[in-house]
């Protein structure tokens, strides 16, 4: 069933875990990551990032109806999220088409700036009854892994409560140490520092660049409040593999199913690490 952020990360603080939320450019991830969810009955989150479309994989108004789709026929709560969206405009359209939550990234702007651009992005989505997540601090690279800065500029705890007091949003992103793609060196998380934004904020908080992560980093970071964790590159790289394995690569439907089960297990063994289970 389709439900808001909100809803989903209702659960997740109720049970004292964390949600997973997936990328998923394409039918086959959407499938995968539905099917994974409904054999382990835990709620989970889809997301479209708008870097997707600059990849070449997908545009929003494409992806959408499918996410929304397979969302509402879902025998488990299901959210449909925009993730990193840019621009209010891009904002908007999301939420036109039915996105039940969006996230506004204004991490790389002037704070000022930010702090305006959020409170505009809440005031529309609540027209539309959906949440709002933004961001305060900045991962460096981008979603798709590349371009930026080497490191993190980590979030302040002092500026992440004025932030969320003053915008209204329903969950923070904050920067403590994960990194968007493929983990070069195993990340060192500043645990204190998420330890100290969860003591000053009221709203759940969440986790980018949740790949690669370890199993006890990642029981550590939800029990400091970490209540969504985003997740694609290893999801992806899984069902690269699973293709790359296949015996017999002549048919593509053949390739798409391997690459959607490689993706299912994965997906499977990420949310039983998330949900404690």
């Amino acid at each position: 069933m389709l439900v808001t952020l909100s809803r989903i990360l209702k659960i997740a603080e109720a049970n004292n875990c964390a949600v997973g939320s997936f990328n998923t450019p394409n039918q086959t991830s959407i499938k995968a990551v539905i099917a994974a969810a409904e054999e382990l009955n835990q709620p989970v989150i889809l997301m479209h990032a708008q870097v997707h479309e600059e990849m070449g994989l997908c545009k929003m108004e494409e992806i959408a109806p499918i996410m929304l789709f397979y969302a509402d026929r879902a025998k488990v709560p299901v959210c449909v999220h925009l993730d990193h969206g840019e621009s209010l405009d891009y904002i908007n359209q999301g939420l036109k088409l039915g996105f039940s939550s969006v996230m506004y990234d204004g991490s790389t702007l002037d704070k000022e700036i930010n702090y305006a651009n959020t409170c505009v992005a809440v005031e529309t989505a609540a027209k539309y009854g959906a949440s709002v997540e933004a961001e305060i601090g900045s991962m460096g690279a981008r979603e798709s892994g590349a371009g930026g800065s080497d490191e993190s500029i980590y979030t302040d705890p002092d500026d992440a409560k004025a932030f969320t007091e003053n915008t209204g949003i329903d969950a923070l992103a904050c920067a403590f140490g994960t990194a968007h793609g493929i983990y070069l060196k195993q990340p060192k998380l500043d645990f204190a520092r998420l330890e100290k934004i969860n003591s000053l904020v009221d709203v759940p908080l969440v986790m980018h660049g949740g790949s690669g992560v370890s199993t006890d980093d990642y029981k550590k970071v939800i029990e400091l409040g970490i209540r969504k964790i985003n997740y694609y590159t290893y999801m992806a790289k899984a069902g690269g593999t699973a293709a790359e394995n296949l015996s017999d690569k002549t048919f593509f439907h053949d390739i798409e199913v391997a690459a959607m089960n490689g993706m299912k297990e994965d997906v499977k063994k990420a949310i039983k690490v998330f949900a404690g289970m």
